[in-house]
């Protein structure tokens, strides 16, 4: 990761998606509209989270720590949109 802009441009790519993904689920399938809006909540708790981490972080080990932080939680969101769609 080379500078804070790109590891927030990464983290806001990947929250938009996971919210349009919800929102998507939440027009296609009534039923799931509480999992979805719980998984729309956790992804801008995160957000808000690694942001906050982003502007404290003061060398490049504690944006590679976040930045893997960032890749463990897209994989967990791929699961959750994964469980949802199903």
């Amino acid at each position: 990761m080379s500078n804070k802009r790109i590891l927030k441009r990464t983290l806001n790519e990947m929250i938009y998606d996971v919210v349009d993904e919800c929102f998507f689920v939440q027009i296609t399938k009534e039923d799931k509209l509480e999992a979805s809006e719980k998984l729309i909540n956790e992804a801008a708790d995160f957000q808000v989270g690694i942001l906050s981490s982003i502007n404290k972080a003061k060398g490049k080990a504690e944006f590679r720590a976040i930045f893997l932080e960032v890749e463990g939680k897209t994989g967990y969101f791929i699961d959750a949109l994964n469980t949802l769609n199903n």
